[in-house]
């Protein structure tokens, strides 16, 4: 097997980077304590009222009627057993064992209020027994110390547990308040919070090279998330609405992104409909859905000959061959090289220097060197910035690493120059180190009042 050149080049990265990141451990982040038990004693009522309006149901006297022992609500096989065994619903998609799935997008779909209740209860027992008890937990005089790995994944990507910092709920906006309004920087302080823009998508197209997606990148009065918006829901996109951002939303995470990584346009078309456009899984009637241009979603597919799941899905399988075949084909001229090398070698390089090697299947030779890649420049970024800080002795911390972000704790005096610094380091130092970075690179940050919580940020404009 021949050895991979940047070896030694891959091997310091993760040398330099352990130390920075012990650094942000050895850090910290301040942990509010009282809030923590507060919450946690509100989360228990809502759970202990949710729990006796399901109790009270037919739904679960039928369940109860039908089971052997006492009913666990909380118990996915239980629930499975009975939706779809004793119930005989349709189970809206199945597990990797071809049983009926009783995921949350599978158990909304299913319209059942006393689903809805569970659901809630998953939601509210998680917030308060993995997040919130983890804070509590690992805090040590009002401070935890989160651990960041850079040994686990097969992506050569980081993880971090006790407790798991980079899982902090993000996209459910109550789960995400609930959890940052715990963590604070140090007194006097604020947290910054600095993101890459598409940094993955970018990286990819290091790779690939596509000219359709590298003029994207480089021009920024286009909009991929809006074109293709445009393209499935059959509408022309007004930034000014809403409703019209919100399907552009629907676009990017529930068709482009998933596209990239390997999905098929059959889940593409039940997420966009009905977990996005919340329409049912059959037919459509008019007044379905969300609001849409003044009226229902439904209303505006069904004028478009798109009158139920079926229809839709048919009209998402014709896009995503478009997508690929018109849109993107070098793009995906590039996945199809990508596993034959690994086809043929057993293992793919990535542009840093690491080798991921072993069982491996199509979308995993695809994902891992985007995915490893564009955290690599991540750390990269924390690298630099932890030698800086430290050879001009700021006052200011890095604390945390989140995906694509870093966490800041900065000090009000020295934010301005640290921001600077912090755009500098990230989109112009990192492309002229690694000059394989053939696309331009950018970030966006958020900023928190001095002696605010995480969850109180709001958009910061790097002057």
């Amino acid at each position: 097997m021949q050895l991979n050149p940047k070896t030694r080049e891959a091997y310091n990265l993760f040398h330099d980077g352990i130390l920075a990141l012990g650094r942000a451990e050895q850090q910290g982040i301040r942990v509010d304590v009282e809030y923590i038990e507060e919450k946690q004693a509100q989360l228990t009522k809502r759970i202990d009222w949710l729990y006796k309006r399901v109790e009270g149901t037919k739904f679960y006297h039928h369940w109860e009627h039908s089971q052997k022992g006492k009913v666990n609500i909380m118990s996915d096989a239980q629930l499975a057993r009975f939706l779809y065994d004793v119930k005989k619903l349709k189970p809206i998609k199945l597990t990797p064992t071809k049983k009926g799935s009783t995921d949350e997008e599978s158990l909304t779909q299913l319209n059942i209020p006393e689903l809805n209740h569970i659901l809630k209860i998953r939601k509210l027992k998680q917030l308060r027994d993995t997040f919130l008890e983890g804070f509590r937990r690992e805090q040590v005089n009002g401070v935890m110390h989160p651990f960041y790995n850079l040994n686990l994944a097969r992506t050569f990507r980081s993880s971090s547990d006790r407790p798991n910092f980079q899982n902090i709920p993000k996209r459910d906006h109550e789960s995400m308040q609930i959890c940052r309004k715990a963590l604070y920087p140090r007194k006097g302080h604020q947290l910054l919070e600095i993101d890459f823009s598409g940094l993955e998508v970018r990286i990819a197209a290091c790779y690939h090279k596509d000219p359709t997606m590298l003029a994207y990148i480089n021009d920024p009065t286009t909009d991929m998330h809006r074109d293709m918006a445009e393209q499935l829901f059959k509408f022309k996109y007004d930034k000014a609405r809403e409703d019209h951002y919100t399907l552009r939303q629907a676009a990017k995470n529930g068709f482009v992104f998933p596209q990239f990584y390997g999905d098929y346009f059959g889940n593409n078309a039940v997420d966009l409909a009905c977990m996005w456009g919340g329409l049912p899984m059959d037919k459509w009637k008019p007044g379905d859905g969300i609001e849409f241009n003044d009226s229902q979603l439904a209303n505006h597919l069904i004028d478009n000959k798109l009158s139920s799941l079926g229809l839709f899905t048919k009209h998402v399988q014709k896009i995503e061959r478009d997508f690929w075949e018109n849109r993107f084909p070098d793009y995906a001229a590039w996945k199809e090289r990508w596993w034959q090398t690994y086809q043929k070698n057993g293992y793919i390089d990535l542009l840093t220097g690491f080798r991921c090697s072993g069982v491996m299947g199509r979308n995993d030779c695809i994902n891992y060197p985007v995915q490893g890649a564009a955290f690599h420049c991540l750390l990269w970024c924390i690298i630099e910035l932890d030698k800086i800080a430290r050879l001009e002795s700021w006052k200011t911390k890095l604390v945390g690493q989140i995906h694509d972000s870093i966490l800041i704790d900065a000090h009000p005096e020295e934010l301005e120059y640290v921001a600077r610094v912090v755009k500098r380091v990230t989109c112009e130092d990192l492309p002229k180190a690694w000059p394989w970075i053939s696309v331009p690179l950018d970030v966006d940050a958020d900023l928190c009042a001095v002696d605010a919580s995480w969850a109180d940020k709001e958009k910061y404009e790097f002057k």
